[in-house]
């Protein structure tokens, strides 16, 4: 009996953490709010300023990583 009532247990807690997890579809009035800077996951500090580094060497530019165009102004 007590082998089934754990079983059991386990079965519930199992079903019930898998139905909490779920994909939720971005709508796109929801993108302006998911692309802000707090809504980032943050990265390592030493590699973030690597990036930054070379972003600006290639681009010519400061800030603006993930968006499209170049640093001479053209798009």
């Amino acid at each position: 009996m007590g082998k089934l009532v754990s079983g059991i247990t386990i079965l519930g807690l199992s079903i019930f953490l898998l139905s909490a997890c779920s994909f939720e579809h971005v709508r796109p009035w929801q993108r302006g709010i998911l692309a802000q800077k707090k809504m980032q996951i943050p990265a390592d500090g030493m590699e973030a300023f690597s990036d930054e580094h070379i972003y600006f060497s290639k681009e010519a530019s400061s800030g603006g990583q993930g968006i499209g165009g170049g640093g001479c102004g053209c798009n």
